[in-house]
């Protein structure tokens, strides 16, 4: 983000805005795309921007696609990004290793890099609103509660049915560690 001073002084923040409009998750990243566009929008309208600095923003379309994605960052990186909301997990691990040299936050909400929780190895990266750690976390409580105490798992086998991409991946290593400490066996 910028400095105070800047930020003091600033009449515009610039919002790029990574998004699939097309590719295999269409469905979901055009009303995601949508909503972000509106929100901004409204915030400008009806608030004047945030705290009176104006958000503009430029649509970038990635397809899903990590390639596509780093090439929207390269080419927005330079008109004073903010921040960087990726939307996709395998953009975002792209990102990781160039964000401390950019100095540009990766922001993520429930998605990217899940060891990034640990600011003090990942110091560009926020992920909000848990990530897919948290997830897998939550289904093995659930599950654990279901059966009647987590010390229920033990003997059980688990299954992990997942998409052959990072962020199908990214469970695991929290799964793993949870199969040793519950007793159960992790099937992928």
């Amino acid at each position: 983000m910028s400095t105070p001073a800047v930020a003091a002084d600033a009449k515009e923040q610039f919002f790029p805005l990574l998004v699939y409009r097309t590719g295999p998750y269409a469905p979901n990243g055009t009303p995601w795309a949508n909503g972000k566009q509106d929100y901004i929008k409204m915030i400008n309208a009806r608030d004047g921007g945030i705290n009176g600095v104006k958000i503009t923003f430029e649509e970038c379309e990635t397809g899903y696609a990590t390639d596509k994605g780093v090439e929207c960052y390269e080419r927005l990186k330079g008109k004073a990004a903010s921040l960087i909301d990726p939307q996709a997990t395998g953009i975002t691990f792209a990102l990781t290793d160039k964000a401390p040299n950019d100095k540009i936050p990766l922001v993520t909400m429930g998605y990217g890099l899940a060891a990034s929780q640990d600011g003090g190895v990942f110091k560009w990266n926020f992920p909000l609103m848990g990530s897919y750690w948290t997830a897998a976390d939550i289904l093995i409580q659930h599950l654990g509660k279901k059966e009647g105490g987590l010390d229920k798992l033990k003997g059980k086998k688990i299954a992990l049915v997942y998409h052959d991409s990072p962020f199908g991946k990214e469970p695991m290593p929290l799964l793993e560690e949870r199969s040793k400490t519950h007793g159960f066996e992790l099937l992928k």
